[in-house]
């Protein structure tokens, strides 16, 4: 039985026992994440902060995650055009509780993390994010605005074992400007026009096996609003709530389940049809890129296709509003994990 519970004032994410003490979704960060109760083994646990930034063509992603056995740093920089890559990575082996990140993906924290020459910097007020990496070659500098008043889609997710849960928020539709330098010298320039970040801030333990969908995307419509929609399914009991929702505005608009009308794999370059079950998301993503990264390191395995496109559809807000979608620039990956 699918319902869509919404948490409308500050609740304690765990019970005693380790289990949820209420799920479901919230338009603000409104879940107390209190760590110290969680039952499932060390090795279970996953926290991390994954921003991306792109405009259609660049895409930065820096992702600070702790896995207990260890913290890691990671950066990935692409040109979906060209196709030129940068990475690179920080390592912190045995980090348990050393290394424990922010405890609330919507309030103002600051973090910062060191290895020989690299530098990894996140700084969060109530209206920026600016994050910060740099190594020898690369330097990046990225300055996000946020409406403190917009809101956004916190989840609490349940899985089958009851001291298992994903706890996760999205944060869409924020402006951005930066730089990109390689070898000293400018590589490329962000600008607040048509460059936009998301957060994925996720906490949780995990089953060792598990698929998800994510699609993701901010734009600015002619109407001059700022528009953008999250939708993440196929991971954990979805009964509660769907983290499926409308950005537009500043305002979240609730929608039902999302999927797609057939299976990408072994197509993922043809179009992709995303459809709501209460009709109110009806959006075609029709590819021109597939950022495919697969991992496999024995007990860790990771298959990702992201693939980027320009959607095109209709939306509809609560109040009945009809949206027209037109080559928006956005994202939909399908996960494989093993870890």
């Amino acid at each position: 039985m699918q319902q869509q519970i919404e948490i409308k004032e500050q609740t304690l994410l765990l019970n005693e026992d380790g289990s949820l003490k209420q799920p479901g979704y919230c338009k603000r960060n409104l879940y107390t994440y209190n760590r110290e109760a969680i039952k499932a083994p060390k090795l279970r646990i996953k926290e991390w902060d994954f921003y991306q930034v792109s405009d259609g063509r660049m895409v930065v992603q820096m992702n600070f995650f702790n896995i207990s056995i260890a913290s890691v740093g990671q950066i990935e920089v692409f040109d979906m055009v060209t196709g030129e890559r940068w990475s690179d990575m920080m390592f912190h082996l045995l980090t348990v509780n050393s290394h424990q990140v922010n405890r609330n993906g919507d309030a103002p924290y600051s973090f910062e993390d060191r290895q020989g020459s690299k530098l990894y910097k996140v700084d969060v007020t109530e209206t920026e994010r600016r994050l910060y990496f740099k190594n020898k070659k690369l330097e990046l500098e990225l300055i996000a605005e946020r409406d403190p008043n917009a809101e956004s889609i916190t989840i609490a997710t349940p899985f089958e074992n009851k001291t298992r849960f994903f706890l996760t928020n999205k944060i869409n539709c924020m402006p951005t400007k930066g730089t990109i330098k390689v070898g000293g010298e400018l590589k490329y320039t962000f600008s607040r026009d048509n460059s936009y970040m998301v957060l994925d801030w996720g906490r949780g333990p995990w089953p060792y096996k598990n698929m998800w969908y994510w699609a993701n995307g901010s734009t600015r419509l002619p109407d001059g609003k700022l528009f953008g929609f999250e939708l993440t399914w196929g991971i954990g009991i979805e009964s509660y709530a769907t983290e499926t929702m409308l950005f537009y505005d500043g305002k979240a608009h609730k929608i039902g389940v999302v999927d797609v009308v057939d299976q990408p794999d072994g197509r993922w370059m043809e179009p992709w049809h995303f459809k709501s079950d209460d009709g109110r998301l009806d959006l075609v993503m029709t590819p021109f890129f597939d950022n495919f990264n697969p991992l496999n390191v024995g007990v860790a395995k990771t298959v990702c296709h992201q693939v980027h496109g320009l959607w095109n559809g209709t939306v509809t807000l609560d109040d009945g509003t009809v949206l027209e979608i037109k080559d928006m620039y956005a994202f939909c990956e399908k996960m494989y994990n093993k870890w």
